[in-house]
């Protein structure tokens, strides 16, 4: 018998959202985990708020709101307040009820520059960190430090000399996107800066490749399930990879000897000494290309150097998500710190996912 498609409005609905979302959809132990952390961040969240004056928007539902950006690759704010006027998903997730009004775009982001403003991404990162280690999901004693390429978000037309004002023969006669000749023009740090991204460095990793306004993000990974344990961003220079994997290893808790792997470009005499001074072994990959390795048969002829070689890998995998999933191939913020504070909250929810599916999914 065919159906039919008459439509009536209804008033009332009896469904409520926790009854809509269902029992073993993959958001709902992540919100579990995610609760745990908010909740002991209070006392943290108190101290950023005035105890008069309007209501803000509570910080615990800004911070979800960031994580349904992140985890389902919403392009922006806008967008995203958009999808919680009509996603019943979203809604339940950030904590807002059916009737709930949606907040202005402006406001929601002047809310999180508030966030913004103090360590709440790394807070949260270590909560989560936390959650993992009573679950015994953590090595302490194997580690895998990489680096990654964050396109700034400035364009190459605003790399501009340095003090140079205005050109005196007029605007372009594109104001949008004015024509830019920089063929015969060296560019270089020292002697030009982005206007749109001061922080930001013309930099490239490769010979073969062209050079980018960017920064670079660094995460520091266990061996045993791939989770990350530390995250930092840097200005985009030839010795930052190393400088930041050197800081992160020394504050690697605990007192035992560990292992750090690491690709090729770590292969240097005075890293691998360093490291080395300070306890760490260094399961760097060899680059045997026109020189001589900093990593000897000390190292190498371990069956531990080659698992390390192995497992070092994985850490591309986070970086791959947090560039396609997480929507930081292009970092959306400009400066240092507010690129640090949501590189470090991408990969907080890279780790929700992993510890989701070491969890819940292999019981």
């Amino acid at each position: 018998m065919r159906g039919d498609d008459r439509r009536q409005k209804a008033m009332f609905s009896y469904v409520t959202l926790e009854q809509r979302v269902p029992r073993d959809h993959p958001l709902r132990p992540i919100r579990e985990m995610v609760d745990r952390a908010l909740a002991e961040m209070s006392p943290e969240f108190e101290k950023l708020y005035s105890g008069v004056g309007r209501p803000s928007i509570a910080p615990e539902r800004l911070l979800r709101g960031l994580l349904i950006q992140v985890l389902y690759t919403i392009r922006s704010e806008r967008m995203l307040m958009e999808q919680l006027g009509y996603n019943l998903l979203f809604r339940w997730f950030v904590g807002l009820e059916m009737d709930d009004p949606v907040w202005v775009p402006t406001v929601f982001s002047k809310n999180r520059d508030r966030l913004l403003a103090g360590e709440i991404a790394r807070s949260f990162f270590e909560k989560v960190l936390a959650q993992a280690r009573e679950r015994h999901l953590l090595s302490n004693e194997h580690f895998t430090v990489d680096g990654t390429l964050l396109e700034a978000w400035a364009s190459q037309k605003s790399f501009r000399p340095k003090g140079q004002g205005d050109p005196k023969d007029g605007p372009p006669a594109d104001r949008g996107n004015p024509s830019v000749n920089f063929r015969g023009e060296r560019r270089t740090n020292e002697t030009h800066q982005s206007r749109t991204d001061p922080e930001a460095r013309l930099y490239r990793k490769g010979n073969n490749v062209g050079a980018t306004l960017c920064y670079l993000g660094h995460a520091l990974m266990e061996n045993r399930n791939g989770l990350i344990v530390d995250a930092r961003v840097s200005q985009a220079t030839g010795t930052a990879e190393r400088e930041m994997a050197y800081e992160m290893a020394a504050n690697v808790p605990g007192g035992s000897a560990i292992t750090m792997g690491a690709d090729k470009a770590y292969d240097v005499r005075d890293f691998v000494g360093h490291l080395r001074a300070i306890g760490v072994t260094p399961h760097v990959a060899q680059n045997n290309t026109a020189r001589s390795s900093a990593v000897d048969g000390r190292t190498t002829r371990h069956a531990g150097y080659r698992v390390s070689q192995r497992k070092r890998k994985l850490v591309e995998q986070a970086f791959g998500w947090i560039k396609t999933v997480g929507g930081m191939r292009k970092a959306r913020h400009r400066g240092v710190a507010r690129v640090e504070w949501m590189f470090t909250l991408t990969i907080a929810a890279y780790n929700l996912t992993r510890i989701r599916k070491l969890v819940w999914e292999t019981g």
